[in-house]
């Protein structure tokens, strides 16, 4: 494999390792009480900065052929990641009518089972879908632990 063309799968890697490395800790975190809340907190703020620099160095990426991850950022301990969608001809309150629901169900399963540790780690979660050729907001999905426990009920 060529040098230049295995950078990228090595920095996916290192991402890979780093929020395993993540995951564990938090983990071995809830199974402690010992551990100050306010140090957690800074902990995961810190962490929620890494995972924004790292990944923001891959972007804008290519979903699929309507829609790209364009950008990622962090308030506090929340994740937003915007994906811009290209609408062709559709208007964007007809994306909106028809389509929010069911991205919203799909996204939110989505990230329930793919963030499970952030959402443990009270690391919040925010989807926005924005028209890539307008940058209108189209729709948010802000996704919490409890979003995802009712979910399974």
């Amino acid at each position: 494999m060529h040098l230049l063309t295995a950078i990228p799968k090595i920095k996916n890697i290192l991402l890979i390792l780093s929020l395993s490395q993540f995951a564990y800790c938090a983990d071995i975190l809830q199974n402690t009480n010992d551990f100050p809340q306010k140090e957690l907190q800074s902990q995961n703020r810190d962490f929620v900065k890494l995972v924004v620099d790292e990944i923001s160095k891959s972007l804008p990426q290519t979903i699929d052929k309507y829609t790209s991850f364009v950008k990622i950022e962090n308030k506090d301990l929340t994740l937003f990641y915007t994906f811009a969608i290209n609408t062709g001809t559709k208007s964007d309150e007809s994306i909106k009518n028809e389509d929010k629901t069911r991205m919203q169900e799909a996204v939110t399963r989505g990230v329930c089972k793919s963030s499970k540790k952030f959402l443990e780690a009270q690391i919040n979660i925010s989807y926005v879908y924005i028209n890539a050729q307008t940058k209108a907001k189209l729709f948010q999905f802000d996704i919490t632990q409890k979003n995802c426990l009712e979910l399974l009920n």
